[in-house]
């Protein structure tokens, strides 16, 4: 009986693959029936560059809109591949409701053509695709772009562009596009308060093609290119590497090389300071360009840029030159992870926290945006979507606002208190809507060589260094280099929707050092679920254009970047905040010497202060909705 177990078990394991690659299949021969296909399309730029497009399009004589996607990532359809097998099941979808789908590798990807850069640079190959979509025979001349994360980010500096047939978007997951924007200066992610995330340490490393990889020579004809890409398809396969342990290396200039990774592009971004003029020379959206496209944008609070994401739609809507472009602006917040809108299902459940029944009519709601601005029909997508539809966690329901924050919203400031003692969980700090009297700041040692351990939190794409989502932080609490400060038990259920801002006067006995916030809610039975978290290197406080080092003993006031989120907390519940100086390996330690940090393996220790009485009253200021 054992033995036959085993063999059903090698007969089930051996299908598997089978399965998936039937799977595939299966969806390129149902789009065959409804599409006609040309792919390996090699769509010249005006440099003579070309890149490498597939097309699939409705089998009619009539003109038809176009669905645009642009992805440094692999589409080839041929062989087995979650990303293959969703542009196939992306495609279809467009085409049967009457879209071509167009799907493009960014130069130097794949089988385009030219030298790679982040974002797919320059920005004119998005302008000139847009130009030769636009004049084939087969299209109305609108384009709409669509996509999540990388397939996302270029969008919005495109937009910029104004090219006359971008008809709309939909952005989806699009932080590491956003340069600057307001109180936000990430330059794409690289950077939060002015400390590198590392994220794209290991983006870099997953993703990045050598220099001197296999390249089709010009010549080939798109036969020979359908050809070979059934047999080549010119993936690097890296060897796998613990992010959890790489991401340790110093100096962190030497993580990449440290594991034999490609280091080009990392090179050159590791080195620029926040507010370095090559940030932008890019692909990178900055708020003094200009905007010129509808959008339909989709952020999620477990995200890693939610709150640069919002900003950049309050933006738009405020800023752009158009009546009908500010007009046109509307927004999804989800309670996922990056790019997670589709995992949102009846019982969701994000990093260890239940957030109940998250389903959102996605496709339904993106085609009728779609169909308004490129086939222009007169739908009903504006009378029946509101302008801002958000998830609030706790209550576990959609709500609608007309603006973000909810209009019904003010600021209400919670001060940080303690008798001198708010180290750890077991610390008597708390968080009061009293101002403090007198000052009794709470002291702790950061260690660079013992750092807060990123737990759970909004991150993206660190391997298996930070796993994201909502966990319990007890775990975490117990640490005496982490600062807890608690609200008493709430009598009436409080609702937070917005950005949640936050100043605290600190001191050190160093030049420089980091301060991370982390916001929290507190069940009855003690489990301390996150809700957004930030840091700020203290030689930035006063602009991103300018160091100013500390002197020991002297307090600075430091506005940490707003955090995001809407969240319920519920009679009963406690509102709780975290205070550190590290939170390792989302964000780079600070090695708190006032050195370069990238170059540098020697760490000083810190012995940091967070004072908080009448005359330096550290605080969080919550967006309560009334």
């Amino acid at each position: 009986m054992k033995s036959r177990h085993v063999v059903a078990l090698l007969i089930i394991l051996l299908l598997m693959p089978l399965q998936g690659a039937l799977a595939q299949d299966d969806i390129l021969e149902k789009l065959s029936e409804i599409a006609i296909v040309d792919q390996k399309v090699m769509m010249p730029m005006r440099d003579g560059i070309r890149l490498a497009t597939d097309i699939y399009r409705p089998k009619t004589d009539k003109k038809v809109p176009i669905i645009f996607s642009r992805t440094p990532y692999n589409f080839n359809s041929w062989g087995d591949g979650e990303q293959r097998t969703r542009t196939a099941q992306r495609a279809y979808e467009a085409v049967k409701r009457g879209y071509a789908y167009v799907v493009q590798n960014e130069r130097g990807r794949y089988f385009s053509e030219g030298e790679w850069d982040i974002l797919g640079v320059p920005l004119t190959d998005g302008y000139d695709a847009f130009s030769w979509m636009k004049d084939q025979s087969w299209s109305n001349g609108k384009i709409g772009t669509l996509g999540c994360s990388s397939t996302a980010e270029w969008q919005m500096a495109v937009a910029a562009l104004d090219h006359p047939a971008h008809a709309a978007m939909v952005p989806q997951g699009y932080g590491a596009g956003v340069g600057r924007v307001g109180d936000y200066m990430e330059q794409g992610n690289w950077y939060r308060g002015g400390v590198e995330q590392l994220l794209f340490f290991s983006w870099l490393y997953g993703v990045e093609h050598d220099k001197f990889k296999p390249r089709i020579p010009k010549d080939a004809t798109q036969e020979d290119l359908i050809r070979i890409s059934r047999f080549y398809d010119l993936a690097p396969e890296n060897p796998r590497v613990d992010m959890s342990e790489a991401l340790q290396h110093l100096p962190i200039q030497d993580i990449l090389k440290n594991i034999n990774g490609k280091k080009e592009i990392f090179d050159k971004m590791v080195r620029r300071k926040p507010n370095d003029p090559d940030w932008y020379k890019g692909g990178l959206y900055h708020d003094d360009m200009g905007f010129g496209v509808p959008s339909f944008w989709f952020a999620s609070w477990y995200d890693v840029s939610i709150s640069p994401n919002l900003a950049l739609f309050n933006h738009v809507r405020e800023n752009a030159e158009d009546d009908e472009i500010r007009d046109n602006q509307y927004l999804v917040i989800a309670p996922t992870l990056h790019c997670g809108y589709t995992r949102a299902t009846e019982n969701l459940i994000v990093g260890e926290r239940e957030i109940g029944y998250a389903r959102l009519n996605y496709d339904e709601q993106i085609y009728d945006w779609f169909d308004m601005w490129l086939k222009g029909e007169s739908n009903d997508f504006k009378e029946k979507t509101p302008r801002v539809q958000y998830y609030t966690m706790g209550s576990n329901t959609w709500q609608s606002s007309e603006t973000w924050p909810p209009e019904n919203t003010s600021m209400v400031t919670y001060y940080l208190n303690s008798d001198g003692n708010a180290n750890s969980l077991f610390g008597k700090g708390n968080l009061t809507t009293k101002k403090p009297s007198s000052d009794n700041p709470d002291a702790f040692t950061y260690d660079p060589m013992n750092p807060v351990t990123s737990y759970g939190g909004n991150v993206c794409c660190t391997g298996n260094a930070v796993k994201g989502g909502s966990f319990d932080q007890r775990v975490m609490e117990t640490r005496n280099d982490i600062l807890v400060y608690t609200s008493d038990i709430l009598e009436e259920g409080v609702e937070v929707s917005g950005f949640i801002e936050s100043t605290l006067y600190v001191s050190s006995d160093v030049k420089d050092t980091d301060f991370t916030i982390k916001l929290i809610d507190v069940h009855p039975d003690g489990k301390a679920y996150n809700l957004d978290e930030t840091i700020q290197r203290v030689r930035y406080r006063e602009g991103y254009d300018k160091e100013v080092f500390m002197e020991e003993g002297k307090v600075y006031k430091v506005d940490l970047t707003p955090m995001s989120t809407s969240n319920y907390f519920k009679k009963g519940h406690r509102i709780r905040v975290e205070i550190s100086s590290s939170n390792f390996p989302r964000f780079a330690r600070n090695l708190n010497t006032g050195g370069n940090n990238y170059d540098e393996s020697e760490a000083v220790v810190a012995h940091n202060k967070v004072h908080h009485s009448k005359e330096f009253p550290s605080q969080i200021r919550l967006p309560i909705k009334q």
